[in-house]
Parts: C-alpha cells; sequence; structure tokens
C-alpha cells in the first residue's frame, strides 16, 4: 500500500510522511524545534530521521540536514537506497545535506 503525502492538520506540526506517525502525533514533530531519536542500535533511528528528510525534501521542498556519528556516508546512502531513496540526488538540488563519520567505527 502506497502511503499518499498531505498536508498537516496543525501548523505547529511538521508532517513527517511516517504511516501511523502523524496519526498518533496529531500532525507529526513539532516544527521550530530540535527532535533528538534515541534508541539502542536497530532500533529505527536512522530510518526514521532518513524517511522524515527524505520525504520533506522531496514531497513539500522543505530541506534537511543529517548528522551521524557512526555511519559513514556510503553506509548512509546504501541504507537509503535500500528504500529507494537517492540522497545523492537530492543533494545535488541542495534539499538534502549529510554530515558523516569519515571513517567506519570499529
Amino acid at each position: 500500500m502506497k502511503y499518499k503525502a498531505k498536508p498537516a492538520r496543525n501548523p505547529l506540526k511538521a508532517f513527517t510522511g511516517i504511516e501511523g506517525f502523524d496519526e498518533i502525533t496529531d500532525g507529526g514533530l513539532p516544527r521550530g524545534r530540535t527532535t533528538l531519536l534515541a534508541g539502542g542500535p536497530g532500533s529505527g533511528k536512522t530510518i526514521f530521521a532518513l524517511q522524515f528528510l527524505v520525504r520533506g525534501a522531496r514531497d513539500f521542498h522543505e530541506p534537511g540536514i543529517f548528522i551521524a556519528f557512526e555511519e559513514t556516508a556510503e553506509r548512509l546512502a546504501a541504507n537509503a537506497e535500500s528504500f529507494g531513496w537517492n540522497l545523492a540526488e537530492l543533494q545535488r538540488k541542495k534539499s538534502f545535506v549529510s554530515s558523516t563519520s569519515s571513517r567506519s567505527p570499529n
């Protein structure tokens, strides 16, 4: 089932495009505030953040920044590609910027 983008009901919220999340948060993440995603390895933090940023850039023309301390640019791009998200294209359009570690964690 393809999830259709729709505008947030609450203008103080940023629609994430993540099915189920926008409904339980009454419209998405708070606008104009920093949101920290916390959780153990494999809990979905990177996927959640990437999906939010990719949908924002692609569907709503909102630029985004992704910062990772334990992930290389190559791993991040491969992770995104597995979902069909082309980060390089969004970076060329200046819709997405990522800052990642320069080497793999040991």
